[in-house]
C-alpha cells in the first residue's frame, strides 16, 4: 500500500469509488494532470519494463480488459512508487514545477527552469533521467542544444 503522504498535497485527488466485483484490487496513481506530466518521462524511465509487459498483453490479447489486469497492476504500482519517490526527495522542486506548470496552462517550455531543477534532484537522489525518446539516449539536462526557441 503506499502511504498516505500523497493525499496531504493539494494536487492529488484519489476517486473514492470501488472497482467492480471481480478486478483485482489496486490503489490509484491518484495525481492529476500536472503533476503526472512533471515526472512522466521518470514513470517511463523506471516502469518501462512493466510498461512493455503490459503493452505486449494488450496486442496479443483478444480481452485485454480481463486478460492484462494483472500487468496493469504492476505499471500501476510502478508509476505509484515514482511518485512518491520523487515527492519524498524533492519535494520542494516538484512542488514548484507542477505550480509552474498548472499557471501556464500546462506548457512545458514557459517552465524549463523548475523542470531543470527537478531534473537534478532526481537525478541526484533517484538515478533517473528524462531522455527523451529518439533524441540519441542524450539526457535533457546534459544538451548543449536548445529544443525549444
Amino acid at each position: 500500500m503506499p502511504s498516505n503522504h500523497l493525499n496531504t498535497l493539494p494536487y492529488y485527488v484519489v476517486d473514492p469509488t470501488p472497482m467492480p466485483e471481480g478486478i483485482p484490487s489496486v490503489p490509484e496513481v491518484g495525481a492529476t494532470s500536472a503533476p503526472l506530466l512533471s515526472v512522466s518521462y521518470f514513470i517511463g524511465a523506471r516502469c518501462k519494463p512493466y510498461n512493455n509487459n503490459f503493452m505486449l498483453c494488450r496486442s496479443k490479447s483478444k480481452t485485454p480488459e480481463q486478460d492484462c489486469l494483472y500487468e496493469g497492476r504492476r505499471v500501476t504500482r510502478c508509476a505509484i512508487s515514482v511518485l512518491e519517490d520523487i515527492t519524498k526527495n524533492c519535494e520542494e522542486t516538484l512542488k514548484a514545477h507542477v505550480d509552474c506548470l498548472e499557471n501556464r496552462n500546462h506548457e512545458l517550455d514557459k517552465c524549463r527552469l523548475q523542470e531543470a531543477f527537478l531534473n537534478k534532484c532526481v537525478k541526484k537522489f533517484l538515478n533517473l533521467e528524462k531522455v527523451i525518446p529518439d533524441a540519441e539516449g542524450i539526457p535533457v539536462h546534459l544538451r548543449n542544444v536548445k529544443l525549444v526557441d
